[in-house]
Order: C-alpha cells, then structure tokens, then sequence
C-alpha cells in the first residue's frame, strides 16, 4: 500500500475529497498525463485512467482537464481504465494561454509547492524572458526560485545573477551546472518530502539533466548539445510527469515551452514589478495608466533613471498583453452568453408549439 501522504495529500485535500466525491470513490493523484490517458496513483498502486463522459460534458475548456499534480476522485472499473469523476479545487496551478488563436488556458502544473523557472546561461538567458515566466509564476499560487544553469559559461556570474536578482525583486536566484553536479545544493532548502517542485523553462535549458542528477538516476532522456552554435541543448521531454526523490521530494518535469502565452492577473504583473507598483501609490491620479498622464510618479521614475527604460517597457508590454487577454475572454464569454441565450429562447419557443399543438 503507497501512503498517499507521501505524494502530498492532507488534510484540506482529505477535506474537499469528502465534499466532492460519492461512496465508492478513491482519491488518487496525476502523476503522468497524455491526452486521453492519465497515470493516477492511489493507496493501492498506479493505475490508468480516463474522464468520465459526465466530466467531459461538464469540461469548459483544456484547463478543466486533468493535469499533472492534480487530485482527483477515481472510480475503478472492471476490465478497462479506471474513470476520473472529478478533480479537487487546485491549490495552486501554472496555467499559460493555449498555443493558437483560442482563448483558453492551458495547466501545465497543478498544485505546486514551489516553481523552478531554469533558464540556461547561453543563447537562452534573457532577463525579459524571466520577466515573463516570474509575472505567471506568481499568479499560480506558487512560490518562484530563479534557477540559472550551465553557469560554467558565464565568467561574469556574480553580474548575471545580480542582473537577475534586479528583474526578480525577493526571489532566491540559485546558479547551478547540472550536467557537473555542481551547485545542486542550492536547491536542497526547497525540496522537502510531500511537497511539490516544478520545473518550467524554454527548451534545452537543462531541467531534465538537473532531475536525473537529483534522482541519480537517467529517468529522463536527455541529447547532447546541438549543432545550432547556441550552447543549447535539444528539448528532449514530451510529456510531463510527477516523480519522487529518495529524499520525499516530488518534482515536475515538464516540455520545454517555445513560446509561453500569458494568462496570469494583474496580481502577478504587480509582483513581478513591485517596484513600478509601490510609485503608481505616488501618482496624481489613482486610475493613473503611467503613460501620458500628467503627474506620473513612475514616468518620473524612468526619466531619472531610477527605473530602468527596458524594464518599464517589459512592464507597458506584458501589460497591454493581459489587458488584451481581458479583452478577448470578455468578448468569449459574450458569445458563449448569447448562444445559451438563443438556446433558451428556442427551447421555450418549442414548448410553446408542443403545448399549442395539443390544444388545438
């Protein structure tokens, strides 16, 4: 038998299980997830499984969907995969925006202690990047770490993380050379049994090597450096899967992400930029958009210097951005409003005609 405490579950967990699922059901987690299929682990094992039909009617959109981290009310059935009823609220989730022109939000990680954003210290180190990921990092609920690898690259390491910890006002920045094992001690404080660490980055940052050399093990395969000149390695992982370290630790990994979409909340962009949110408290105006306004405290900021051009550019982009993003999702649920609407109308318009038809 697995204790399932060891995979993160709790009391709130055990709470919201007997709120949501019927006799009969088990609790399990998602430890592995492809598209229809899900690896679940529960007290008895690891099982496959699939949504229900009741779910998949239920579903709004791909977020709804199980995700890795997740837990779940499984329902075993003889003779195929066991069916998942539900999912329990998600503690924490790092959700981006689907990848084409739908406006639906992806999960890519679900109840999430901390989150490793890794960036590589070659072609791929780019403070706005950071930026990005940190402003939805902050919006999943989960507590951000900075991890900088292949620092062997970098002989001007104290200035990169300095740059970094600039753009990253709080966040512990740990600079780390996974394929060396050197520098993997700094991630120790944040791996703590039955707690959850995920790793997000671009592709062929390193965090598959960095998990096998925390597992030692190869669990994950991983490719040499490629011919791009870039110091890049190739994006190796596929799909994402939930492990355990000997030590209790259970981590995420995760496909490296090309492009990563924003859907995260003004909340995050705030934290992300705190020191931009502390001056607007300054402004002339409270609705101040930090723009054109007369009596900006934080274009007095940038015009001094204070605060750096390209970092308050990065602010107006992944601003404009979510604001957009609002925009799109209002006008989505406008659409989805009327539809329904039309439906009603036609329904009643139909019970309407049966009930003259029948007393004609």
């Amino acid at each position: 038998m697995i204790d399932l405490a060891e995979y993160g579950w709790n009391a709130a967990f055990a709470a919201a299980f007997e709120e949501c699922a019927g006799e009969g059901f088990l609790p399990g987690r998602v430890i592995r997830q492809s598209r229809d299929l899900s690896s679940v682990v529960v007290a008895a094992g690891e099982l496959d499984a699939e949504v229900s039909g009741k779910f998949r009617h239920r579903a709004q959109g791909p977020a709804d969907f199980p995700a890795v981290g997740d837990w779940a009310a499984v329902r075993l059935v003889a003779g195929g995969p066991a069916l998942i009823e539900s999912l329990l609220p998600r503690r924490s989730a790092f959700t981006r925006k689907a990848a084409g022109e739908a406006v639906e939000a992806q999960v890519v990680a679900a109840n999430v202690d901390t989150v490793f954003l890794v960036s590589g210290l070659d072609g791929d180190f780019n403070v706005r990047r950071i930026e990005r990921y940190l402003t939805t990092a902050w919006s999943s609920g989960a507590e951000p770490v900075i991890v900088l690898n292949k620092a062997d690259l970098r002989p001007d390491l104290p200035d990169v993380i300095a740059e970094t910890a600039g753009v990253a006002p709080g966040v512990p920045v740990v600079a780390v050379q996974a394929l060396a094992e050197k520098g993997l001690e700094g991630l120790t404080p944040y791996l703590r049994p039955g707690k959850t660490v995920a790793f997000l980055g671009s592709s062929g940052v390193g965090k598959s090597t960095m998990i096998n050399r925390l597992l030692g093990e190869e669990r994950f395969r991983t490719a040499s450096m490629s011919d791009a000149g870039e110091g890049r390695g190739r994006h190796t992982t596929t799909s994402r899967e939930l492990v355990r370290l000997p030590d209790g630790a259970l981590l995420i990994d995760t496909p490296g992400m090309r492009e990563l979409g924003l859907w995260a909340d003004d909340e995050g962009l705030d934290r992300t930029f705190d020191e931009i949110d502390a001056l607007a408290a300054e402004c002339r105006f409270p609705d101040c958009g930090h723009e054109r306004e007369p009596g900006c405290a934080v274009r007095a900021a940038v015009e001094s210097g204070v605060i750096e051009a390209a970092r308050w550019e990065s602010y107006l982009k992944l601003r404009r951005e979510l604001r957009f993003l609002e925009l799109k999702k209002d006008e989505k649920t406008r659409r989805q409003s009327e539809k329904a609407a039309g439906r009603d109308f036609h329904a009643r318009l139909k019970e309407i005609k049966k009930h003259k038809l029948r007393y004609r």
